[in-house]
């Protein structure tokens, strides 16, 4: 018998999700990208970008770290969700 693959995330951890994609789609637009050209600077389908800016998938961390390239930001600025609450 195999273990579970997964426990469920918690709810708070998973109201994160939301704050995340609405942080990607800013940066985007920011960068005046499309979710077409941030998807081929990333190496990810448009349709993942499309699922992460509606905070219904997580990124994993190596596409944070595509993202984050192409967005010319750090993955600690990407993933810093609090930096919109302050700005």
């Amino acid at each position: 018998m195999s273990p579970d693959r997964r426990l469920p995330y918690p709810d708070d951890v998973l109201a994160h999700r939301p704050r995340l994609g609405l942080r990607i789609a800013k940066l985007r637009r920011a960068a005046r990208l499309s979710q077409d050209g941030l998807a081929e600077r990333a190496f990810v389908s448009r349709q993942s970008i499309m699922r992460w800016e509606n905070g219904t998938r997580d990124p994993r961390y190596l596409d944070l770290v595509a993202l984050a390239a192409a967005l010319d930001v750090t993955v600690s600025e990407l993933v810093d969700l609090d930096a919109d609450l302050v700005r």
